[in-house]
C-alpha cells in the first residue's frame, strides 16, 4: 500500500510548528497500516452471536435506524470517531467524513485540537461545520491537559471553533507513558472534569483511546457531572504500536512493543457498564469494523457505535469510497435487525437475541 503522508523527520523541538505536523502526518500514515492493530487482544465481539430469526414477520423496508443521542436526532446509531487534524491532508480527510456524515445524518468526533489552541494558524483544518450544519459535532481534547495550562476558556474556545453539540476529554495514560516527552500528570483530573461539565454549555463525554474503561471508573465520571462514556475499548488499534513505530529512541520502541496489546476488550467494556448501570449514555468503540460489529455493541447496550480505521481508509481513498463504506454499515444493521425479527434499534436492545457462544 502506498501512502500520501511525509516520511517522520525527527525534531528534537517539539512545539515548533513544523514538529507538531510531522507528529499529525507521522499518526495518519501509521495509523493506516494494518500492523498497529491489536493482535493478541480481540475486541470480544466474536464471542457473540445472534439467534437467526427465519420468520421476522417484516419487510426489509420496515426496519428503522433512527435513534437519538444527548438528545440530538441520527439517521442511524454510528459514529465517526475523533481522528484527525493540524496538517493539510487532515483537513482533506475531515471535509470528506463531515460531508458523508451530513448526508447520512450519524454524528462526528474530530481528533484532539490541542494543535489548533497552540497553533490557531492550523485551526481550519478542524472546523467542518459548513459541511455538517445539522449533525451532532464533537470537539476534542486531552484531560491530562487540564494539568499543562488548559481551563475553562480553552476548552471553550475548541467547542467555538467547531460550533460542537458536546466536548471529548480524552484518557490516553498508556500513550503518554510510551510518548518521549508525554504529559503524564494526571493528578486531580475527576475534581477538574467535574467543575468543567459545570461550567461548560454542552455536555462532556470522557472516552479513552483504545485500553478501555471499566465499570468502576465510568460511574465514578458520571457521578461527577459526565454525561457519556465512550468505552474505547482495546482490539482495534493500538496506540501503544503507534508511538512505538514513532520511537526516537530504544525506550520508547521498548514500551511499545511491550504494552501494544493492553487493554480492556471493547465488548466487555459495554457489557460491565451497562450491567453497572443501564442508564449511562454509552458509546461503543475500539477496533469496531462493520455493521455486525455495530448491531452486537448495540445489544450489549451502547447507545451509538463509533468507528475511525474503516472511516480513514475510506476518507483517504476519497469521497465517494467513504459513501461506500457507510451504504455497507448501514445495510450490515439493517440486516442483523431483519434476521433477528427486529424493527428498529430499541426493538434490538430489548431483544433476548444475542447469545453468548459456548
Amino acid at each position: 500500500m502506498s501512502y500520501l503522508f511525509p516520511m517522520r523527520v525527527t525534531s528534537t523541538s517539539p512545539n515548533t510548528d513544523e514538529a507538531i505536523k510531522t507528529r499529525k502526518a507521522d499518526h495518519l500514515r501509521i495509523c493506516l497500516d494494518d500492523k498497529v492493530q491489536c493482535k493478541s487482544i480481540t475486541t470480544g465481539f466474536e464471542q457473540y452471536r445472534f439467534q437467526h430469526c427465519c420468520l421476522p414477520e417484516l419487510a426489509l423496508e420496515d426496519i428503522q435506524l433512527s435513534t437519538t443521542f444527548l438528545g440530538k436526532p441520527l439517521g442511524a446509531p454510528l459514529l465517526i470517531s475523533s481522528m484527525t487534524g493540524g496538517t493539510e491532508l487532515a483537513k482533506t480527510i475531515n471535509q470528506r467524513l463531515a460531508i458523508v456524515a451530513q448526508e447520512f445524518k450519524i454524528a462526528m468526533g474530530v481528533g484532539s485540537q490541542r494543535v489548533a489552541m497552540e497553533h490557531p494558524q492550523v485551526a481550519d483544518t478542524f472546523a467542518v461545520r459548513s459541511h455538517a450544519p445539522d449533525i451532532p459535532l464533537f470537539a476534542n481534547l486531552g484531560a491530562v491537559q487540564l494539568n499543562y495550562g488548559y481551563n475553562l476558556d480553552a476548552c471553550r474556545r475548541s467547542i467555538d471553533l467547531l460550533e460542537a453539540d458536546a466536548l471529548i476529554l480524552h484518557l490516553n495514560p498508556l500513550q503518554e507513558c510510551i510518548q518521549s516527552r508525554g504529559d503524564t500528570n494526571f493528578r486531580n483530573l475527576f475534581t477538574q472534569i467535574g467543575k468543567l461539565c459545570q461550567q461548560l454549555p454542552v455536555p462532556v463525554i470522557v472516552k479513552e483511546v483504545g485500553n478501555g474503561i471499566s465499570a468502576p471508573l465510568a460511574i465514578r465520571l458520571v457521578e461527577v457531572g459526565v454525561a457519556a462514556i465512550d468505552v474505547a475499548g482495546a482490539g482495534g488499534t493500538s496506540w501503544a504500536k503507534v508511538e512505538g513505530e514513532r520511537a526516537e529512541d530504544i525506550r520508547q520502541r521498548r514500551l511499545g512493543q511491550t504494552f501494544s496489546d493492553w487493554g480492556l476488550p471493547t465488548a466487555e467494556c459495554v457489557a460491565s457498564i451497562f450491567q453497572a448501570n443501564s442508564k449511562i449514555p454509552l458509546i461503543a468503540s475500539g477496533g469496531l469494523r462493520n455493521g455486525l460489529d455495530a448491531a452486537k455493541a448495540l445489544a450489549l447496550g451502547a447507545d451509538i457505535a463509533g468507528m475511525a480505521y474503516p472511516f480513514l481508509q475510506a476518507a483517504h481513498e476519497s469521497e465517494a469510497a467513504l459513501h461506500t463504506l457507510m451504504d455497507m454499515l448501514i445495510a450490515e444493521l439493517e440486516t442483523v435487525l431483519f434476521c433477528t425479527g427486529n424493527a428498529t434499534i430499541a426493538d434490538l436492545q430489548a431483544s433476548p437475541c444475542l447469545l453468548q457462544s459456548p
